[in-house]
């Protein structure tokens, strides 16, 4: 008996993890970034010459590489066009430069997940090496530079985000103005350009999503798992063995736990539940095991009946979520009915949003968004 729930535990255990948690090995890493707009350098130039307040064009190609969902590196390759505008002395100079930078997710570091699916927020800065050149003067001008700056994106699919990026360029011993027409003897970050552009990330990879849209959870949610299953292993402790059974018989009323008995009474503690992402009223891919388990069980035992009871977590009006909650309970049942479990086994019942969970922690809030079963 003990094997059998130690053997329930160690499933539960992996059920867990599959369900709350969203590894590495689950998302694509790799991004092509392209993208087009305007600029508008601002300093050096010399007396006379001067650009249009959003001067065309701006070129960059980017491949970018996350570590994680919230962080990762950037090589990028950037183009600028500098011409002259109104009543500027004519002139076209163009800019160059290649660039290592960091990128900061920020819309999953500050939990956009809890309000939107389609947002998303990039932060990205670092340091590269660039050249100025105006052929006519024959000007060529290598400088280093600094570039940070932020995207906002647009999901337009797995594969395809809508981009716009503002970044400022500082240009370090920028001998060379901007018209390419001079050149002075500068020292420091004397060069500062302002880039606009609009483009796409590209998503590679043989995952559904990439780590810009996937959220993942952290040691809050092993830490409510470790619970359970130390809760499972007290349980095992309290099963009698096969042996100590044997001799209870020979003494005194026979008492003998069967594995249904048990799985029902693991089913009703809650140890195994539906999960769903946030506003979603699909249950995430790895819920199917929690789901054989119950469908298992009734079938097994067919006078049994089942109460669906359906969760959201705090986010939103108090109507939406009661309204969430049984729409959840309802698909799970409806999954039921299509494994074959006749409609009057199973009750749907709406509990709305799962107050005795954190509102403010994205982990905690995962595991309030749930179908859990009550076995009769």
């Amino acid at each position: 008996m003990k094997k059998v729930v130690m053997t329930l535990a160690f499933a539960l255990a992996l059920t867990g993890v599959h369900a709350q948690t969203e590894n590495n090995n689950t998302f694509n890493k790799w991004s092509i970034d392209l993208a087009a707009g305007v600029n508008k350098p601002q300093r050096p130039f010399s007396d006379g010459y001067y650009t249009n307040t959003l001067n065309p064009w701006t070129g960059d190609i980017g491949v970018r590489y996350m570590f994680n969902n919230k962080f990762g590196l950037k090589a990028d390759f950037g183009y600028n066009s500098f011409t002259a505008k109104g009543s500027s002395i004519d002139f076209d100079s163009k800019y160059y430069r290649a660039d290592l930078q960091a990128v900061a997710n920020l819309g999953r570091i500050m939990n956009f997940e809890t309000w939107t699916n389609t947002f998303g927020l990039l932060a990205h800065a670092g340091f590269g090496l660039g050249q100025i050149e105006n052929k006519d003067y024959h000007i060529k001008d290598r400088v280093g530079n600094f570039i940070a700056g932020v995207t906002g994106q647009i999901r337009l699919s797995n594969r395809v985000a809508l981009t716009g990026d503002f970044s400022t360029i500082l240009n370090a011993s920028q001998d060379a103005t901007f018209d390419g027409t001079t050149l002075r003897d500068n020292r420091g970050f004397s060069g500062i350009l302002f880039n606009g552009t609009v483009g796409l990330n590209v998503y590679l990879g043989k995952n559904t999503k990439h780590a810009d849209w996937v959220v993942t959870s952290n040691d809050t949610d092993i830490a409510a798992l470790e619970n359970k299953v130390a809760d499972l292993e007290e349980q095992v402790k309290k099963i009698p063995t096969q042996k100590e059974v044997v001799i209870e018989k020979q003494i005194s009323t026979p008492a003998t736990v069967t594995n249904d008995e048990l799985i029902k009474k693991i089913i009703n503690d809650k140890y195994y539940s539906v999960y769903f992402d946030f506003n979603k009223t699909t249950p995430i891919e790895n819920s199917t095991a929690a789901i054989d388990v119950v469908l298992n069980y009734l079938r097994r035992n067919p006078s049994a009946s089942l109460d669906l009871v359906g969760y959201a977590d705090q986010v939103g009006k108090n109507d939406y979520n009661e309204k969430l909650s049984y729409t959840r309970a309802s698909n799970v049942k409806t999954i039921f009915e299509k494994a074959g479990i006749a409609s009057s086994r199973l009750n749907v019942i709406g509990n709305g949003a799962d107050t005795s969970i954190q509102k403010d922690s994205e982990e905690a809030r995962r595991l309030a968004r749930r179908v859990t079963f009550i076995v009769k």
